[in-house]
């Protein structure tokens, strides 16, 4: 083990200061090193970002207007590494937008320069000590199994969603006949990935929401759920499941889509747990989609919204039960009779 990484880990609190300035950045350092601190200057944004990967800090200084890499995508990088690290954002440029953006992505604190030394020092403790309480609380996490919680600030849940799209895979889980032989009808493809701070499907989904990402990783889903079913036999259809935003997207029905070299064997399914009332020109979309020879489905039916309303005024072809009924469908005689 390195000396720098033995220092981190026998609790000596290092400190990284970025600015682009030598002055301010070494005011700054002389009154963390009168604290206690061991200090590391930066002087760039992609200097700072070099030495995330040599040791593990306390807490992370950083100007935000700098050349080339600044504060607020230092702070994103910075979460690429480290979701517990304080990072505190310092400006002599103030703006309502930066104030926001910093707040949104989980900055510790954001000063205005010239600041308060005393103030300076006392959100600085604060933030060593945060830091060291909620790595503390995540590493007990992992101990008890309960493995990577989903960060709560934007920056770190862009770097756990960006993770999940690098590892997203689909798994198909095969759809059979109920009379007959027993032959395969289709396949439906599950959104899954291996990025463990987003570790089932609604997981990705509530992260793409917050960060408006949600066409991003429709497309994904879309792209991945075709590739290998470009193999299959002709008559096999495909199930692949739509957020309701999807149907917004106009890159869903284009004649470069994914899904359309294979119209005829795909079937999108919405989920009767959404609300379609909040979005235009669902009927048209869908009528589009149909006129292209998908088909639609209704999912989790009896569990949401309007299910008979849904019935009677979406073009619907498919219509899948949910779990609740089909499995007391020869246990309980009241719900075979509804069947």
């Amino acid at each position: 083990m390195n000396n720098e990484k033995r220092d981190s880990m026998s609790g000596t609190s290092w400190v990284l200061v970025v600015d682009d300035e030598d002055g301010v950045r070494r005011i700054v350092s002389r009154l963390l090193q009168k604290m206690g601190l061991l200090v590391e200057e930066a002087a760039s944004g992609l200097e700072a970002a070099a030495a995330l990967t040599k040791r593990d800090y306390a807490a992370i200084v950083s100007d935000i207007s700098m050349p080339g890499m600044d504060g607020l995508a230092l702070l994103r990088e910075v979460r690429q590494h480290d979701h517990d690290v304080p990072v505190i954002l310092v400006t002599g440029k103030p703006t309502f937008e930066s104030a926001v953006q910093a707040i949104e992505y989980g900055a510790f604190h954001y000063f205005v320069k010239p600041f308060d030394n005393d103030e300076f020092r006392s959100v600085v403790s604060r933030a060593v000590q945060f830091g060291r309480i909620a790595r503390a609380k995540r590493q007990a996490m992992e101990v008890l199994g309960k493995g990577p919680q989903p960060p709560g600030d934007l920056a770190g849940l862009a770097s756990s969603f960006e993770r999940a799209l690098d590892h997203l895979w689909m798994a198909f889980q095969p759809i059979i006949r109920a009379k007959g032989d027993h032959e395969v009808y289709g396949f439906e493809a599950l959104m899954r990935s291996d990025e463990p701070a987003l570790p089932h499907p609604g997981a990705i989904l509530e992260a793409a929401e917050r960060l408006q990402r949600l066409p991003e990783l429709g497309r994904l889903v879309r792209q991945r759920s075709a590739e290998p079913c470009a193999e299959q036999a002709s008559n096999v259809a495909l199930f692949v499941n739509l957020h309701p935003e999807d149907l917004l997207d106009p890159e869903l029905d284009n004649d470069k889509a994914p899904l359309t070299a294979m119209a005829d064997r795909v079937i999108l399914e919405i989920t009767e747990r959404a609300s379609l009332e909040n979005l235009d020109d669902v009927h048209a979309k869908l009528d589009l989609l149909k006129e292209s020879g998908i088909r639609i489905a209704l999912d989790d039916f009896g569990t949401g919204y309007s299910s008979l309303q849904y019935i009677n005024n979406l073009p619907l072809d498919v219509i899948k039960l949910d779990r609740a009924f089909v499995s007391q469908l020869f246990v309980s005689g009241k719900t075979e009779r509804m069947m």
